[in-house]
C-alpha cells in the first residue's frame, strides 16, 4: 500500500457546463486544494489551503490517460530511427520477418519497454494493455522481459497482460504455448485473423474461448480481416459470449476493420449485438482507408477503448504515445467540433472516466477515487483534447511519475 501523503493546492476542475441561450458554450470551472493518503483522494476542499503542497499552478486536472491497446515489448523505440517497410504487405510476411528479427530484439527489449513506458507517462498515461508475443520464435521470453521492465517501473505504472498468439495459433506451433500461458499471470487471452492465418474461424476461436473460460481470463482479438470473413468472427465470438455469460464485458475485439466496410443499417445491426452481449472494441483510431464507426458503436453504449498500438515498431511508422491526440484525432474525424462534444471525446484517453457527466454534473474526482490523474495546460476537457494540450504532471496510484510544475 502506498502511505504516503500529496497535497496538491491551486489545481483547475470542472463544475458544470456554461450555457449561451440553450447551447453549451463553455465549461466552468474553480481551483482546489487536493488531498491524498494511500493512493486515494482524501479529500477536495475548494479554493486555497494554507497547508504545505505543491503548488498546482491553475494547471487543469483530469482523470490519468489508459492506452488499451500497444505492444510495449517488441517496440523498436529506442535504437535509431527505422522507417517500416513497404515491402512486406501482408500479415504473412510480418510473419517471418519477426522470426528473423525477434531472436535480436529479446537481447534488449526490458529496457526498450522501459523507455517506451517512460514516453506513455510523458504524455500523461499510468495504464496500459498490453500484447505480448507467445510464439514458437519468442517462446516465453517477450513476457519475461517484459515483466521485469513493468517490475521496475510499478511504483508508477501499471498494466494488464495480453497473450498475442502473433504468428497464429496452428500456422505455427503455438497452441500448446498459448495453453501454458493461459495458466498463468495475465488478464487475456489474445488471438490474430482466425480465418486468414489458421484456415478456420471456428478451431482458434474455439480454444481461445475456452482457454478464457477454463483460466478465468478475458479475450482481446486482433481482428484485421475487413471482408465477410471479419464479420462473422465477430459475429461468432458475440455468439460465444452469449452462450457463456460470464464473458460479457471481458471480450474485445481489437482493430475490427470489418465493422468500417459495412451498410449503415448492417452497422447498427451489429452495434446492436456487441452492446447486447458487452463485446467491446478496440481501436487505433485509423484514418486512411478504413474509417471505423465509432458514433454508432457510442450510440449503442457499444464499450470502445483504444491504444497507439505502434509507436516505432517494424509494423508502422507512426504512433506518438500520446492517448490525449487520439482523443483529438476521434473529434476531427467525426466532426465533434462543439465544447460538449470535444469534452466527450477526452474518454478517448482516460477509458471512459469525465469530469462531468452528461448533463454536466461534476462527477469525477471524487473523495475515495484512485488518485490517478494528470495536470494539463488547459483550461478545460475541451480545450485538452482540442490543442492536445502539454502535460505537465502525472501521479499514479498517489505518486508523482511525471512533474514538470
Amino acid at each position: 500500500m502506498n502511505n504516503e501523503k500529496l497535497v496538491i493546492k491551486n489545481v483547475r476542475l470542472e463544475t458544470g457546463f456554461g450555457y449561451t441561450g440553450d447551447e453549451i458554450t463553455h465549461t466552468t470551472t474553480d481551483l482546489f486544494t487536493i488531498t491524498i493518503l494511500n493512493g486515494r483522494i482524501d479529500s477536495i476542499e475548494r479554493g486555497q489551503s494554507p497547508a504545505a503542497g505543491v503548488d498546482g499552478k491553475g494547471y487543469l486536472m483530469l482523470p490519468a490517460f489508459s492506452d488499451m491497446h500497444i505492444h510495449l515489448d517488441k517496440t523498436l523505440y529506442g535504437l535509431p530511427w527505422q522507417a517500416a517497410s513497404g515491402k512486406r504487405r501482408t500479415v504473412k510476411d510480418m510473419i517471418a520477418y519477426e522470426q528473423q528479427i525477434i531472436p535480436e530484439l529479446l537481447k534488449t527489449s526490458t529496457d526498450r519497454a522501459m523507455q517506451l513506458i517512460s514516453l506513455l507517462q510523458s504524455y500523461g498515461t499510468h495504464y496500459a494493455r498490453t500484447h505480448f508475443n507467445i510464439d514458437p520464435t519468442s517462446g516465453f521470453d517477450s513476457l519475461r522481459h517484459l515483466e521485469k521492465a513493468l517490475e521496475n517501473k510499478k511504483s508508477s505504472f501499471g498494466a494488464e497482460l495480453v497473450a498475442f498468439p502473433q504468428h497464429g495459433i496452428y500456422y505455427t506451433k503455438t497452441k500448446d504455448l498459448l495453453k501454458e500461458a493461459a495458466k498463468m499471470d495475465i488478464g487475456f487471452i489474445g488471438g490474430l485473423d482466425p480465418y486468414s492465418i489458421d484456415g478456420s474461424i471456428e478451431k482458434p476461436m474455439d480454444l481461445i474461448v475456452q482457454l478464457a473460460l477454463d483460466n478465468n481470463k478475458g479475450i482481446d482479438i486482433h481482428l484485421h480481416e475487413a471482408g465477410e470473413s471479419g464479420i462473422r468472427t465477430i459475429e461468432y465470438l458475440v455468439d460465444k459470449v452469449n452462450e457463456n455469460p460470464v464473458l460479457k464485458g471481458k471480450a474485445f475485439v481489437s482493430h475490427s476493420f470489418a465493422l468500417g466496410h459495412l451498410s449503415p443499417s448492417a452497422t447498427e445491426a451489429i452495434a446492436e449485438k456487441l452492446a447486447a452481449a458487452k463485446v467491446g472494441i478496440v481501436s487505433s483510431i485509423p484514418f486512411r482507408g478504413t474509417i471505423m464507426p465509432l458514433p454508432t458503436l457510442f450510440k449503442h453504449g457499444v464499450e470502445v477503448l483504444a491504444g497507439n498500438d505502434n509507436v516505432q515498431d517494424h509494423w508502422s511508422t507512426f504512433g506518438s504515445g500520446s492517448m490525449l491526440q487520439k482523443a483529438n484525432l476521434v473529434a476531427q474525424l467525426y466532426g465533434y467540433a462543439t465544447e460538449y462534444d470535444l469534452s466527450r471525446c477526452l474518454k478517448i484517453a482516460t477509458r471512459g472516466i469525465l469530469p462531468l457527466d452528461d448533463e454536466g454534473k461534476q462527477q469525477w474526482p471524487k473523495e475515495g477515487d484512485a488518485a490517478n490523474l494528470v495536470l494539463v495546460d488547459a483550461g478545460c476537457s475541451a480545450e485538452a483534447v482540442s490543442r492536445i494540450s502539454p502535460v505537465k504532471s502525472l501521479v499514479h496510484e498517489g505518486r508523482v511519475a511525471k512533474v514538470s510544475i
